[in-house]
């Protein structure tokens, strides 16, 4: 259900074309473990992950969707579990992650998306939180969407379940960068090199940053930035990359 390209850049593909990549378990616990291994593998430098086929995810598993309502609390409670660890996984990830949006992007599919630190759209795919067209809930992409798009802006995409286009998605703040028609990969790759370039320690403690700040207020904010700028003075990222500035060549972290 997951396959992986190990290197410098790890790509990681959602690989069930033919189902268009739904979130089932099996593709979840996959993503997880590819996780883990781009964590724990020194070479690795930042995730790049995309679909396989014409679509990035199409959201639920059909065959889990056929019996959802009919599986008990217990086990319905451990599903949602599962795709919460995945989205909470990926989106504090110490490593950059690069979505590649190759083709649609819908529910859970657009939530995984959302959960990446970058998104790259291919120009004529389609991203939507569409749950509330069947009678679910966005639930567990609403605690990220509304600290990527704000507010109304989140109200809009989750309670009107609408798809909306690569150019919208880029206005929304919702994507970073649109690629011209299958090219959405290459272009992740590239811009997960360009974020790579930076030094290890300084990406980990910014994205650390930036997932404490919007939850503090003022002062505390402050204070936590100050500590964390002393630190990062300490490290030997820090070292090489003054270093390699004197000296005129390019940093070698």
């Amino acid at each position: 259900m997951v396959q992986v390209e190990k290197g410098r850049i790890y790509r990681v593909f959602l690989n069930d074309p033919e189902r268009r990549n739904p979130l089932s378990l099996a593709l979840v616990e996959g993503l997880l473990k590819a996780l883990d291994q781009a964590e724990e593998d020194p070479e690795a430098k930042a995730v790049v992950l995309t679909g396989r086929g014409k679509a990035f995810s199409a959201g639920a598993d059909l065959a889990f969707l056929e019996r959802v309502t009919e599986l008990g609390a217990e086990e319905n409670y451990r599903h949602s579990l599962s795709l919460m660890h995945l989205f909470h996984r990926v989106y504090t990830f110490p490593k950059p992650t690069v979505a590649a949006v190759n083709g649609p992007a819908v529910a859970g599919g657009a939530g995984l998306a959302t959960a990446c630190d970058l998104v790259v759209m291919d120009e004529e795919a389609k991203l939507g939180y569409t749950e509330v067209k069947i009678g679910f809930v966005a639930a567990l992409v609403s605690v990220i969407l509304v600290r990527a798009v704000g507010e109304k802006a989140a109200k809009d995409l989750l309670l009107t379940g609408r798809l909306v286009d690569a150019k919208e998605a880029k206005a929304l703040g919702l994507v970073n960068r649109i690629a011209p028609p299958g090219k959405a990969l290459e272009e992740a790759v590239a811009l997960a090199e360009e974020v790579a370039k930076n030094a290890p320690t300084s990406l980990r403690l910014t994205k650390e940053l930036l997932l404490a700040l919007p939850g503090m207020g003022l002062e505390d904010g402050f204070r936590l930035a100050a500590l964390a700028n002393a630190w990062v003075r300490e490290t030997g990222d820090l070292k090489e990359g003054i270093r390699a500035f004197f000296e005129k060549r390019p940093p070698r972290f």
